[in-house]
């Protein structure tokens, strides 16, 4: 039941985007401000989907934790579900993502049309001006910037290592970070077909001391993650791997 009722969700989920991408052709073309709302709707329907056909539910503990304007959400990645929740989840989101997602037919264009954040993982210097500027935006327009510092999907409870673009926006915008754990991997693990049923977990911390360097902001973002962790009873990732990666 499970494998039948997974292959119904991503059969339901391939029609829904591909509905929903070609109605998006006149709010690209005449209507780009409601951009965001559409994509709002369309991520409500895929989780509403996933709740009756594949009996997934969502459990978000921390709220009480999220600013009433713009802020700085360091969540843990494990599947396309974190990609997906957040924009029902704070009223501003703007995701920082990989260039490489504008590419997809349909989806693409209005990932930008929505304020999400692309950023060129290979541009370096100039890809890091791009990503602040884009972020002075979005906090302007008291926006919930959500950025993913593993960079790539991790299974739940496995070693993690930090990308800094996180320290870059907390030292530019003056933000503390706002660390987010969960088990999304549990039941919608990485690039699998099948959804298992249960609860997912979604734990919002409580900010982490503004001004930290990024020697100091990466361990902690870890510390915090291990600690919403065992405190929840989620999957938690092993002490000292969670280290800046060089690249």
């Amino acid at each position: 039941m499970t494998v039948l009722r997974a292959l119904m969700f991503n059969l339901y989920f391939l029609l829904l985007t591909i509905v929903m991408g070609v109605l998006a052709f006149p709010i690209r073309l005449l209507a780009p401000r409601l951009a965001l709302g559409y994509a709002k709707l369309w991520t409500g329907l895929t989780l509403r989907g996933l709740r009756h056909i594949c009996n997934i539910t969502i459990q978000v503990t921390g709220r009480e934790h999220l600013p009433q304007g713009p802020c700085l959400l360091a969540c843990q990645h494990q599947s396309m579900f974190d990609t997906l929740v957040w924009m029902n989840l704070v009223p501003l989101p703007a995701y920082v993502m990989k260039r490489e997602l504008e590419r997809i037919p349909l989806v693409g264009p209005m990932l930008r049309l929505s304020g999400m954040i692309p950023v060129d993982r290979d541009g370096k210097a100039k890809a890091l001006r791009t990503l602040l500027a884009a972020t002075d935006d979005a906090v302007a327009k008291g926006r919930q910037i959500i950025i993913f510092p593993e960079g790539t999907r991790t299974p739940p409870g496995a070693p993690v290592r930090l990308q800094p673009g996180i320290a870059a926006l907390s030292t530019h915008t003056g933000m503390p970070v706002i660390p987010v754990a969960t088990d999304a991997g549990l039941h919608w693990g990485r690039n699998a077909l099948i959804k298992q049923p249960g609860t997912i977990h979604i734990v919002i911390g409580q900010p982490l001391p503004p001004g930290l360097r990024r020697a100091q902001l990466l361990p902690a973002i870890g510390a915090a993650w291990r600690t919403l962790c065992t405190d929840n009873g989620l999957p938690v990732p092993p002490a000292g791997t969670t280290t800046a990666s060089a690249s």
